[in-house]
C-alpha cells in the first residue's frame, strides 16, 4: 500500500453540473470521517454534508462513495466525491483536502499507476485506457475499448502459456539428460512453437493498422496553385481555415483539418501549389509537400478540367484520386470524380470515398490487437527469438536462451518486467486525477 493518500479532481476545467473529486490511500477512511462526519457503507452512495475540518463551515452537500482495499479501482482505500461543479465548490473541497497532513495533490496518471502496481489493470489496459481518454471517433473508441478490455492481454497469456510448455520441455532434458531417453526437438518442439510463430506472424501482420487508427488517415490536398485546394479544405471543414485568393502561391505552409468519417479519423491537409516556386518561402512550401506525400494514405489531386497528376513520391500503399474541381464552371471534361466546392456538387461522394478508403486501410477498431509501436516491436522481439528456437541444429542451453528472450518480450507487454523505463512516459500523457 502506498504510503501517501492523493486526490484530484476527475472533471475537467470550469463550470459543471457535476464534480468528482477522487481520494486513494491508507488514511482515505480517516479524511472522510472528518470532512463528511462519518465512514459510508463501502459501495454505497451517501448523501452527506461537506465540511471544512479546520472551522466546521459548511462547503456543500453532495455524495460520497467509499471501496476500501483491495477491491477498489486503485486497489487501495478508495473514495470520490460528487459535489456541485461551480468554480467556488470545487477550489473550497480542493483546499480543505489540502490541509490534512499525509494528504497530497495527484500527479498526471497517478491513480492509474496505482491500479497497475497493485494488479488491477496490466499495462496494455493502462495504454487503452489513454487512448480511450484521447478517442475522438467511434472506431477509435472501439479500440481503445477493446485495449481497455484486455483484448492484448489475454492473447500474450495464451502465447506464454504455450512458451511455458515449451520450456518446461527443453529444462526438463537440460536437467535429466542423462535418464536415457532421446529427446527430439523437431519432434517436441515443433508442434508447439510452429503455431504460435504463426499465429504472432499474423497479428503482426494485421496489427499495422491498429496502430495507424490512433493517429487517422491522412488526405494530402494537391495540385497546381489555384486548383481550389483551400476552397475545398474550407468546404469539408465547413469554415474558414484557409485563405483564398486569385494569387498563385498563397498557401505557404501546410493546414489541417481533423474530420470524423464514419467513425474514422481523418486529416485532411491542405498544402502549397506544386509548381517551379517563385521565391524561397514558396520553395520551402513546395518542399514541404513533397516530403509530406511520402507520409500520405490518400492523395487528392486537384486540377480545374481533370488534368493527370504528376509522379509522385507517395508512401508505400497510399492512394491516388483525380478530382476535377470547379465543375459548377461547366469547364470539366474528365471522368473523374468531379466536384464544385463552391455549389456542393460531389462533395458527398468525394466524403464517401475518402470514408471507404480511410476504413479499408485502417478497419473500424472492432478487431484490434496491437494499438502501438511498442506492442509491434516487442511482439517482433518475440517472434524473431520463437524463429530461432525452431533451428534444429541448435544446443539446447541456445534453444532455451531463445525461448527466455520470448517470455521476457512477451512480460514487457503486459508490464510483467523491465517496464520503468516506459512508464513514465504512458503516465505523462495522463491527465490528473485519472
Amino acid at each position: 500500500m502506498s504510503i501517501e493518500t492523493i486526490f484530484a479532481s476527475a472533471t475537467g476545467a470550469g463550470r459543471a453540473a457535476i464534480a468528482v473529486i477522487r481520494l486513494s490511500g491508507p488514511i482515505v477512511g480517516a479524511v472522510l470521517e472528518r470532512i463528511a462526519g462519518r465512514l459510508p457503507e463501502p459501495r454505497s452512495a451517501h448523501y452527506a454534508r461537506l465540511a471544512d475540518p479546520r472551522s466546521g463551515e459548511t462547503i456543500d452537500r453532495g455524495l460520497i462513495l467509499y471501496f476500501p482495499a483491495p477491491n477498489s479501482p486503485t486497489g487501495e482505500d478508495y473514495a470520490e466525491l460528487q459535489i456541485h461543479g461551480g468554480r467556488a465548490v470545487m477550489r473550497a473541497v480542493l483546499t480543505a483536502l489540502s490541509a490534512f497532513s499525509g494528504l497530497r495533490e495527484a500527479q498526471p496518471g497517478e491513480f492509474a499507476r496505482r491500479s497497475l502496481a497493485n494488479g488491477k489493470m496490466d499495462l496494455s489496459q493502462v495504454e487503452g485506457l489513454a487512448d480511450l481518454i484521447e478517442a475522438e471517433t467511434e472506431c477509435q473508441r472501439r479500440q481503445a475499448i477493446r485495449a481497455l478490455g484486455g483484448a492484448l492481454r489475454k492473447q500474450v497469456e495464451s502465447w506464454r502459456e504455450i512458451l511455458i510448455r515449451a520450456l518446461a520441455l527443453v529444462e526438463a532434458e537440460l536437467d535429466f539428460s542423462d535418464e536415457g531417453d532421446v529427446f527430439e526437438p523437431a519432434t517436441a518442439l515443433h508442434p508447439l512453437l510452429a503455431p504460435l510463430l504463426e499465429d504472432m506472424s499474423a497479428v503482426l501482420a494485421n496489427g499495422a493498422a491498429s496502430e495507424r487508427l490512433r493517429d487517422g488517415f491522412v488526405v494530402l490536398l494537391l495540385g497546381q496553385p489555384n486548383a481550389g485546394k483551400s476552397t475545398l479544405l474550407n468546404a469539408l471543414a465547413r469554415r474558414d481555415v484557409a485563405i483564398v485568393s486569385p494569387v498563385p502561391g498563397t498557401t505557404r505552409d501546410m493546414i489541417e483539418v481533423h474530420l470524423d468519417l464514419g467513425g474514422v479519423p481523418v486529416t485532411l491537409v491542405d498544402t502549397a501549389g506544386l509548381r517551379e516556386a517563385k521565391d524561397e518561402i514558396e520553395r520551402i512550401g513546395v518542399e514541404r509537400t513533397r516530403a509530406r506525400i511520402a507520409e500520405a494514405d490518400l492523395l487528392l489531386w486537384l486540377s480545374e478540367k481533370g488534368a493527370d497528376a504528376p509522379e509522385l513520391a507517395a508512401a508505400e500503399g497510399a492512394e491516388l484520386i483525380r478530382v476535377a474541381t470547379k465543375a459548377d464552371l461547366g469547364n470539366c471534361t474528365s471522368d473523374d470524380l468531379a466536384i464544385s466546392a463552391r455549389t456542393g456538387f460531389g462533395i458527398e461522394r468525394l466524403l464517401d470515398e475518402m470514408a471507404a478508403r480511410a476504413r479499408q486501410r485502417l478497419g473500424d477498431g472492432s478487431t484490434a490487437v496491437l494499438t502501438r509501436e511498442r506492442h509491434r516491436r516487442l511482439i517482433q522481439e518475440a517472434r524473431d527469438a520463437i524463429e530461432a528456437s525452431l533451428d534444429l541444429g541448435k544446443p539446447l542451453e541456445f534453444v532455451a536462451d531463445d525461448l527466455r528472450v520470448t517470455g521476457r518480450a512477451l512480460g514487457r507487454i503486459v508490464g510483467a518486467v523491465d517496464v520503468e523505463d516506459v512508464l513514465d512516459a504512458i503516465f505523462s500523457q495522463f491527465c490528473i486525477g485519472k
